[in-house]
C-alpha cells in the first residue's frame, strides 16, 4: 500500500466494529467509516466526505443485506472500480457461490483474522481479489 486507504464498514454486530476500530487503530488507519446499519444506504454513501478506497459490507445487516448494498453501489455511477467485500461468517460453499455470482470482489470470514488482516487489505488494494473463507 503506497497511501492509507480510506475504508467503509457496514457492520450491525458491536464486537466486529470494535475488532476493525482496533486493526485501523493498530495500522494506522485515519479514515475508517463504520456504518452501524444499512438504513439509507445509498444516501449515506453518497453524503460521504471521504470517497472509500474499499467498502466492507456485512452480509446479514438490516434493513438492507450485503447483496442489496453492493446492488446499488455497482448500480450507482459514484464508486467505480472500489472494491467490495462481504464480511460473513456463513462462508458454507453455497453461499460462497452466491457472493461471487453477485459481484462481490472477495469475502472476509468473520471473526476478522487479525494477524492476516493487514495482509489481505493491502493485496484488495493492489487489485487482488481475496477469498478467505476460513475463519
Amino acid at each position: 500500500m503506497n497511501t492509507l486507504p480510506t475504508i467503509l464498514y457496514v457492520e450491525d454486530e458491536v464486537r466486529s466494529r470494535k475488532v476493525m476500530r482496533l486493526l485501523a487503530n493498530d495500522l494506522g488507519l485515519p479514515q475508517v467509516m463504520i456504518l452501524e446499519d444499512s438504513s439509507d444506504f445509498l444516501a449515506r454513501m453518497q453524503a460521504l466526505e471521504h470517497k472509500p478506497d474499499v467498502i466492507f459490507l456485512d452480509i446479514h445487516v438490516r434493513p438492507y443485506t450485503g447483496f442489496e448494498m453492493l446492488k446499488m453501489l455497482r448500480e450507482s455511477a459514484l464508486f467505480p472500480g472500489v472494491p467490495v467485500v462481504a464480511m460473513t461468517a456463513s462462508v458454507m460453499n453455497e453461499e460462497v457461490a452466491q457472493l461471487r455470482t453477485a459481484g462481490f470482489d472477495g469475502c472476509i470470514a468473520k471473526p476478522i483474522d487479525v494477524d492476516n488482516f493487514p495482509d489481505t487489505l493491502n493485496r484488495i488494494m493492489n487489485g487482488e481479489t481475496i477469498w478467505r473463507i476460513i475463519a
